[in-house]
């Protein structure tokens, strides 16, 4: 039966929300039509704002129960994903917030094209999109499992109500929406998570928290093959956790590249504040004799997802399971409506007007942003709904970002005169066939090549794999990089065989600018302006000519 005052409830929730969203969208709605506006607000965020979204964004529903789930099931210990992915903001601010912002890019692929081309920037949209859509699937996973406990009502019907709240008000807004919406969210989930705390560990059926009697801790024996799972899935996390649309979609729309530095470095103590209310949760829900509860047994299996609103339900009065119930919905679209729509600000930009159609007007360019949005929301929609643990996919969603995304973007900043095209397309192919055949249980992928100390039982590789599908990206990357250089500079490989245009251009802009010490390859952007100023010579040329023929 449907719990009918929490339904109540969480309408009006839903609908302020909705109308918070829909209120930012009408008072910007003066502004010019402009793709770059809508995607990064203008590059208007303040500092203050600019903290509260990208700490709102990154704690979503999955953020909060997934670390619930993972404390009860193994353990703090193997909690990683929460503290990893705060550690890896801190490094984004570091060394790749300031030159991003300082370049005045738009999206995170944007330096990728300008690198490899717009084709091959195309095709890492892609580890991308996977990375983004996975995100949202885990968020609204999240949700469905919160309200089916305290509501009682259907798992599918609470993910596609709250992904259509999500992107309607995202649809009219862009990220002025969300960015108001998340500060909104953000306050609601610090006081929800925070109240439940308290009510919840002085409940009766709730035993002591100390180690010695509830091991909310965790373990590692020193000799366990998991070492190596452990060590992988935190370089996962911290490496793979900065190559993030959503991420750099903040720091883009800052207002300043110090500005975007210090987003990043105070999101990350956010989101480590923001763990530790569901980290307590998770040991609470570790602690507690479910047969004293009318649940009557302690979740296992399928249920463990449950965990945190299963906690607000019986270990909390019923006021303050509301209330808790109002957060994780907080969370889920704070994070949602962010991830969806940036992966769809990549596709109208890098993939549709950059690949498809240049000469795409901006309107054009909105329009097809915005069809983006529903068919993203709808297949994290689909997933949510079939994939059960939410960690599962709180973790799966950073795996290819790791492996084939983070290689590349390191280089494209930091040491772009070492890379090209065809080290890219070699380090994109072989990073995603080292991944895949290294297998994927849960999703029924199986492990073609099996590393030292592969568990036959469960199907689970222990050995760091992920990572050594990384080390395997990142120096084909740069190997073939320098091998297509050495033999196109060199003449051993003609012209006509650089299809990518890496070199021959490079050489025409060389002659035509006279400047024979730069390096032999240009960025796009060079080759633009070398183009451009060959355009204007000759149009002086014929000028002349037609003066000369008229006297």
């Amino acid at each position: 039966m449907v719990n009918v005052p929490g339904l109540a409830g969480i309408v009006v929730f839903y609908a302020v929300i909705l109308a918070i969203g829909v209120w930012a969208a009408w008072r910007r709605r003066k502004q010019r039509v402009d793709s770059e506006e809508v995607m990064l607000a203008g590059r208007s965020i303040g500092p203050l704002v600019g903290v509260l979204t990208m700490t709102a964004t990154w704690v979503g529903g999955g953020y909060i129960n997934g670390t619930a789930e993972k404390v009860y099931e193994k353990g703090l210990i193997w909690c990683q994903a929460p503290f990893g992915y705060a550690i890896s903001l801190t490094i984004g601010g570091l060394f790749f917030a300031k030159p991003m912002r300082k370049a005045g890019y738009v999206t995170m692929l944007d330096p990728l094209q300008d690198a490899f081309g717009r084709r091959m920037g195309g095709l890492l949209y892609f580890p991308a999109l996977l990375g983004e859509t996975f995100w949202s699937a885990a968020i609204l996973s999240a949700l469905g499992s919160t309200l089916s406990v305290i509501l009682n009502i259907d798992n599918t019907t609470s993910i596609l109500v709250s992904a259509a709240i999500a992107v309607t008000y995202t649809l009219f807004g862009g990220l002025y929406s969300v960015v108001y919406t998340d500060v909104v969210q953000l306050f609601c989930i610090f006081i929800g998570l925070w109240l439940a705390v308290p009510f919840s560990m002085t409940n009766q059926a709730v035993g002591s928290l100390a180690l010695n009697e509830t091991n909310w801790l965790g373990s590692i024996e020193s000799d366990s093959p998991e070492w190596g799972q452990w060590i992988d899935y935190w370089l996962l996390l911290v490496c793979g956790g900065i190559p993030w649309q959503v991420y750099f979609q903040r720091v883009l729309s800052s207002r300043s590249p110090g500005h975007a530095q210090l987003l990043s470095f105070a999101a990350s103590a956010g989101c480590i504040i923001s763990a530790v209310p569901a980290c307590i949760i998770g040991a609470v829900a570790k602690a507690t004799d479910w047969s004293q509860t009318s649940y009557g047994h302690a979740p296992d299996g399928y249920q463990a997802k449950l965990v945190l609103p299963l906690v607000m339900q019986y270990l909390t009065p019923e006021w303050v399971a509301f209330v808790g119930l109002g957060a994780v919905s907080a969370a889920v679209m704070s994070s949602a409506d962010s991830s969806v729509l940036s992966a769809s600000s990549m596709f109208a930009r890098n993939i549709y007007k950059n690949v498809f159609r240049q000469k795409a007007s901006e309107r054009e360019v909105i329009w097809v942003m915005r069809a983006a949005i529903l068919v993203v929301a709808g297949v994290a929609s689909t997933i949510a709904i079939l994939i059960h643990s939410i960690y599962y996919l709180f973790k799966l969603c950073g795996d290819l970002v790791y492996v084939v995304l983070f290689p590349q973007l390191l280089m494209v900043v930091h040491f772009r005169q070492y890379v090209n095209t065809y080290g890219s397309f070699v380090a994109f192919c072989l990073g995603m066939l080292v991944r895949l055949l290294g297998g994927e249980p849960y999703i029924g992928v199986p492990a073609t090549l099996r590393y030292p100390l592969y568990d036959e039982t469960t199907g689970h590789q222990n050995f760091p794999f992920r990572t050594v599908a990384m080390t395997v990206s990142l120096t084909s990357l740069i190997l073939v990089s320098a091998i297509a250089k050495f033999l196109f500079t060199r003449g051993f490989l003609p012209a006509s065989l650089d299809v990518c245009e890496c070199f021959d251009l490079a050489a025409k802009g060389k002659q035509e600018s006279g400047d024979l010490a730069k390096d032999t390859q240009t960025s796009p952007k060079e080759k633009t302006l070398v183009m451009t100023s060959m355009e204007k010579n000759m149009h002086q040329v014929q000028r002349e000519e037609r003066s000369t023929a008229a006297v």
